[in-house]
């Protein structure tokens, strides 16, 4: 039988793992959020999920746009970000729509507006913290959302032969040094580099990793949508194409833009779309309502899809008006 201080332990356990599983904990580091001109050290621990080869996981996100909520008059426009299934390594009803968009110059600016953004979760300690937080979790293990820009620096930098040990090692990891500076009108982390001398986990670090334990990175990524979802994805797709309202009668159970809440009595059940067979949905299908998902954290965006050719856009294409290219993209969906 357990006793008392084994019970005490692993509800503290079991609390502690409930904390970060809902996303309330606190535990990002905004680094983006740095004064320009400084550094923010950061040491970088392992996945808590030993199946993962890496330190990080990956996050594909899609930026849906709209004009504004409908029905709110005063609304300004809104984003609504929803996973892209590639993510899972399945086929994305949206990318596979704004892949044949790259084939038309005319469409491609359109094509990039639609295009998945891409993110990495990594996790690990803050060192140096030059930004002055007003309030910093109890767990001093932090998550970091980094941008392709800062992944780029960080994956370079592994594949050198100098570099003999993981930089998560507790006794011989090397430190990473993010430093914001602007480009333009843009803040720029190109002079982010790693540490130069290896160095050994702090006694308080050790601890903080024995008392909390890593977190499994892949519990802080987007849930996979169903079939239900899937089709919820393409229909606000499709809205936000043709430049309608954000409609949270229809939407909002299930993906919805920060602030807007689910109505009382939502107008809109999706089905899946083998529903009849012929993937048109039943009219008055009911289907179980999954719980909604917002996303607060951090994105990023990427300046072009790596796995698309992009044609050099013709100075004649560029005269198109919005509803040329609507009335184009609608003309590519009927064929």
């Amino acid at each position: 039988m357990a006793s008392l201080a084994e019970i005490r332990e692993k509800l503290k356990a079991q609390e502690a793992r409930s904390g970060r599983a809902s996303g309330g904990d606190n535990a990002i580091y905004p680094h983006w959020n740095i004064p320009e001109g400084t550094t923010a050290t950061l040491r970088f621990l392992p996945d808590g999920n030993t199946d993962n080869t890496f330190f990080w996981v990956e996050r594909l996100m899609i930026r849906l746009p709209f004009s504004g909520v409908k029905g709110d008059m005063s609304s300004k426009p809104v984003v609504v970000q929803v996973p892209c299934v590639e993510m899972w390594n399945d086929p994305c009803p949206v990318l596979t729509e704004a892949r044949t968009w790259f084939k038309d110059p005319s469409l491609e600016e359109m094509g990039r507006k639609y295009w998945k953004k891409r993110s990495y979760v990594f996790q690990g300690f803050v060192t140096d913290n030059p930004l002055k937080e007003d309030e910093t979790p109890e767990n001093p293990i932090r998550r970091f959302v980094i941008s392709p820009s800062i992944f780029t620096i960080i994956k370079d930098a592994l594949m050198d032969p100098e570099i003999q040990e993981l930089p998560t090692d507790y006794e011989d990891g090397l430190d990473f040094r993010v430093t914001k500076t602007t480009k333009g009108q843009y803040a720029d982390y190109s002079t982010s580099k790693w540490a130069r001398k290896e160095s050994a986990l702090t006694e308080v670090q050790k601890a903080a990793v024995e008392t909390y334990g890593l977190f499994n990175l892949s519990d802080y990524l987007p849930k996979k949508p169903d079939e239900v979802a899937l089709g919820v994805i393409k229909a606000m797709f499709e809205s936000s194409v043709d430049g309608e309202a954000y409609d949270a009668e229809k939407f909002a159970q299930y993906y919805r833009p920060y602030g807007v809440d689910v109505p009382n009595k939502p107008s809109f059940t999706p089905v899946t779309p083998e529903a009849d067979g012929k993937g048109r949905p039943f009219e008055g299908s009911v289907v179980p309502k999954p719980a909604p998902t917002t996303v607060k954290e951090e994105t990023v965006t990427e300046v072009k899809p790596e796995a698309t050719p992009v044609e050099t856009p013709k100075t004649e294409a560029s005269g198109k008006s919005a509803e040329d290219i609507l009335a184009m993209i609608r003309s590519r969906q009927k064929s």
